[in-house]
């Protein structure tokens, strides 16, 4: 029974954690609401850190999840710049990292997030090297990306994924160089395939970005802690005033492991294991976002995704399933990117070797089209580059688990609606 006597705590300031404090209030819990977020900022949400805030298309105040004020009105204590040192679940208390003080909790969320994988090389503590994933990251990316575009300067990013490829086109708006290294054969190649993925490495060069693919960096250098050149595997030495590390996040999962919760296979992409209702191994501690593992009954596997939808949704459902409601999480997939002119947006999961066709529907020349990873007819992921309005349709055919009909799925003049089942 749900009521004003109880506390749910949310460990984590992000997206997933504010809007599972919205669901909490819009659905009538009455109980205390703590919101423990690790940076100073208020909750925001992290796409336009590498697209239009980093681009300066976006205000500032643009990327929170809600205005201040809101807090304070609904009741929810948010404390910005504060840490979690320790949960312990059978006195069902949290221990904050700064005073040691304790709060009991009745329900607790984890909603910690994923922190950028770092370069293991020499020369990572000079100044002119970066991450990105916090808003903090982007101020200053953004600032470097002008002072580079200024002065001629060079950009080496190590990483050819969706984050290193969204900054590489910001810098390249800013004027700088750019050089992206890349251990695969193309971009996004384990998420795409060779054939999509040289699509953006056709687009990136025409707009003056340098590849180098079959790579590894192994050194940067520098003088008096500044960066001069990047060097990789091969041999090959590249001309660098900044270098962006972008290759991948890994989830924060130290303080469930602590716990004693049960942890994903870091094989599988680690993360905490949650059920289909979000809950941990513990029935009173929950888990959203980026950091939590969860069963897939569409795809039949766990996934942990990483990207802004799974955050916007899994917050929510996090939220109510704390109030005891019975819902299955079940969103398929999703996320877009914006590079220079192309808009694309994908939904579903097809890792490599999931499918055995690629099916495409429009104009892939001209970067208007529709990409289908399909196997034995059915559809399992859809990726629309410069079409719109079509993620609904896209999705419902990856949700019927049905086999269609691959020349009518090619087809640009066969509505997607009348093929589900």
């Amino acid at each position: 029974m749900v009521d004003a006597d109880q506390t749910f705590v949310i460990v984590g300031g992000g997206l997933a954690g504010a809007k599972a404090a919205e669901t909490l209030r819009a659905e009538g819990f009455t109980g205390r609401v703590i919101l423990i977020c690790d940076e100073r900022d208020h909750p925001y949400e992290r796409p336009p850190l590498s697209k239009g805030y980093l681009l300066g298309s976006a205000e500032r105040d643009s990327v929170f999840v809600h205005e201040p004020a809101w807090y304070a009105q609904h009741d929810v204590e948010l404390h910005l710049g504060a840490t979690v040192a320790a949960i312990d679940r059978a006195a069902r208390t949290v221990r904050f990292g700064e005073d040691g003080t304790t709060v009991r909790y009745d329900k607790l969320l984890l909603a910690t997030g994923a922190e950028p994988r770092r370069l293991d090389i020499p020369g990572t503590d000079l100044v002119g090297v970066h991450h990105l994933r916090r808003l903090a990251h982007s101020e200053r990316l953004k600032g470097v990306l002008t002072s580079l575009g200024r002065d001629n300067g060079h950009l080496v990013i190590a990483g050819a994924g969706w984050i290193g490829l969204e900054i590489a086109a910001a810098a390249r708006h800013y004027g700088a160089e750019v050089t992206v290294v890349h251990r695969g054969p193309a971009p996004l190649h384990s998420v795409l395939g060779p054939e999509l993925g040289q699509l953006f490495a056709e687009l990136h060069r025409e707009h003056g970005v340098r590849f180098h693919f079959g790579a590894s960096l192994t050194e940067i250098t520098g003088q008096d802690g500044m960066v001069l050149a990047a060097r990789t595997d091969d041999g090959e030495e590249h001309p660098a005033h900044a270098v962006l590390a972008a290759i991948g996040a890994a989830p924060r999962t130290a303080l469930a492991e602590a716990a004693g919760l049960e942890l994903a296979d870091p094989a599988s992409g680690g993360g905490v294991l949650v059920d289909e209702r979000l809950r941990t191994s513990d029935p009173d501690i929950y888990a959203a976002g980026d950091v939590a593992s969860f069963p897939h009954a569409l795809f039949s596997t766990r996934l942990r995704v990483e990207h802004w939808a799974n955050a916007l949704n899994g917050g929510p459902a996090a939220g109510r399933a704390m109030l005891g409601r019975d819902e299955i999480y079940d969103r398929v997939p999703y996320f877009f990117t914006d590079q220079y002119d192309l808009g694309m947006e994908y939904s579903g999961w097809a890792p490599p070797g999931s499918y055995d066709q690629v099916v495409i529907r429009g104009d892939a020349g001209k970067r208007e089209f529709i990409a289908f990873w399909v196997r034995e007819g059915r559809v399992l992921a859809g990726m629309n580059v410069n079409v719109w309005d079509v993620t609904d349709p896209i999705q419902a055919l990856i949700r019927s688990r049905e086999a269609v009909d691959t020349e009518a799925l090619a087809d640009p003049h066969v509505r997607l609606e009348s093929l589900v089942a």
